[in-house]
C-alpha cells in the first residue's frame, strides 16, 4: 500500500467536489492508485497514483521523498522533511492533499518503528 496502511477519507481526484468513496472502491482502487481505466474521477491528464519512501531518519529528521505516478511512470518528484520535535513538516507541499498523504505515511512509519508517541 502506498501510504503502509489503508486509509478512507473522501476522494479530491477532481476539483468539481468531494466524493466518498464505498469501502470495495476504497480497497480496490483508492487505496492502490492506477485507477484511471476503473474510476472515471481519475483525470486523464493528470497523475494517477503517488508513491512515498523514507530517504533518512536521522537526528530527528525523518525524510520523505514523494512521486506522483501517470501510466506508472514518473510525473512529479521530491522531498519532505518531518521534524520529530514539531510533528510536523519543516516546509509542506505546495498541494495540501499530498501534504496530509505524507503526513499518513510518516505515521504508520513512526508506528512500526514504535515511536509514534515519541517525537
Amino acid at each position: 500500500m502506498p501510504l503502509g496502511d489503508p486509509w478512507s477519507g473522501v476522494c479530491r481526484a477532481t476539483p468539481t467536489g468531494e466524493w466518498l468513496p464505498d469501502a470495495h472502491t476504497l480497497q480496490q482502487l483508492c487505496n492502490f492508485g492506477y485507477a484511471r481505466e476503473k474510476c472515471a474521477r481519475v483525470p486523464a491528464d493528470g497523475p494517477d497514483a503517488v508513491r512515498f519512501g523514507i530517504s533518512h531518519d536521522r537526528e530527528g529528521l525523518v525524510g520523505i521523498y514523494w512521486v506522483m505516478e501517470k501510466d506508472h511512470l514518473p510525473f512529479a518528484h521530491g522531498p519532505l522533511e518531518y521534524s520529530r520535535a514539531d510533528a510536523g513538516f519543516r516546509s509542506a507541499h505546495p498541494d495540501a492533499c499530498i501534504t496530509q498523504q505524507a503526513r499518513a505515511y510518516v505515521s504508520g512509519y513512526l508506528r512500526r518503528k514504535g515511536d509514534a508517541g515519541r517525537p
